[in-house]
């Protein structure tokens, strides 16, 4: 269904969304025929280049999973607009993670430069998505790691993302957003949802747990059920399933002995859906079993420890 058809059919077909809920006029699970299997992904790339390596093809370059944008990503808005046209043009519905924060997610440096060069490149990401259906999963662990900033820098945290929540929830009618809340090691299940609120979670969608992690999909339902409860309902949210098939071991760089888990689908709500955040193969960092790999670097050797287990 072309894009300019996409917010016509959501207003006549779904009107207001429930209360509490997003504020985005469609549904973009009913605006699209499945996840958008990116031709792209590093895995992808890969397999292309090693046709033989069948397993990887099948298993992880064949399955849908996120594209990170940030810094790195140059025009961003053309970047997201070649993206999410590509998804429409398949009537498939793509899935984004917005990562550029300033300072990153734990003061190592990285994102925007400031809060204006902040605000100017969400508003980038959000005319590239336009009225086109998709997710998009807001700045890992900036919540979570709220922390490690000075509490003097919180507030101004805090207002970037209430700005990007907004700009999202008015802007792109058929977006559905997840602001990340960290995963089932983030402290505290009712201060993780006190700054959810504060962020204004209750504009968008909902949020994200276990974004590039691998508690398993159990400890993070046990997990969501205990944010939903400190936010008194009204929310929803997305577990990153990616490579939490043997849970965590307390490491979340490129540990050994992990799994994929189960591919990116619908799930039972309150969970929407079970989502790939990082594609599996993608380095965490220049750690664990790939000391010298730079992050969202792809690797066949992790990408089939992930297949073996190994």
């Amino acid at each position: 269904m072309a894009a300019g058809l996409l917010l016509a059919a959501a207003l006549l077909a779904f009107g207001r969304p429930e209360a509490g809920l997003a504020e985005a006029t469609g549904d973009p699970l009913k605006l699209t025929n499945g996840l958008y299997v990116d031709p792209d992904s590093a895995a992808a790339a890969y397999v292309r280049r090693h046709p033989e390596d069948t397993e990887l093809a099948l298993k992880i370059a064949g399955q849908a999973s996120a594209r990170w944008f940030g810094a790195w990503s140059g025009d961003v808005t053309a970047g997201v607009t070649a993206y999410t046209t590509a998804a429409d043009q398949a009537d498939k519905l793509p899935v984004l993670v917005a990562d550029n924060l300033p300072g990153g997610p734990c003061g190592i440096g990285g994102g925007a430069a400031d809060a204006a060069a902040y605000q100017g490149w969400i508003a980038a990401l959000s005319a590239g998505i336009g009225a086109r259906p998709a997710v998009v999963v807001l700045e890992p662990d900036a919540l979570a790691r709220l922390d490690c900033f000075p509490p003097a820098q919180w507030d101004g945290r805090i207002a970037m993302l209430k700005y990007a929540v907004g700009l999202l929830a008015v802007k792109n009618a058929n977006t559905w957003v997840y602001l990340d809340a960290g995963n089932v090691s983030s402290g505290d299940a009712k201060e993780m949802a006190r700054r959810l609120r504060l962020a204004d979670v209750g504009k968008v969608r909902g949020f994200a747990l276990n974004t590039a992690n691998y508690f398993t999909t159990e400890q993070s339902v046990t997990r969501g059920t205990a944010i939903l409860q400190a936010l008194g309902g009204g929310s929803h949210y997305v577990i990153d399933t990616s490579r939490n098939g043997n849970g965590s071991d307390g490491s979340s760089c490129n540990p050994p002995a992990r799994k994929l888990g189960t591919p990116p689908a619908k799930a039972p709500s309150p969970v929407d859906l079970h989502l790939w955040l990082r594609t599996p193969g993608e380095s965490d960092g220049p750690c664990g079993q790939t000391p010298t790999l730079p992050t969202r670097t792809f690797s066949p050797l992790l990408a089939h420890n992930l297949i073996t287990g190994l």
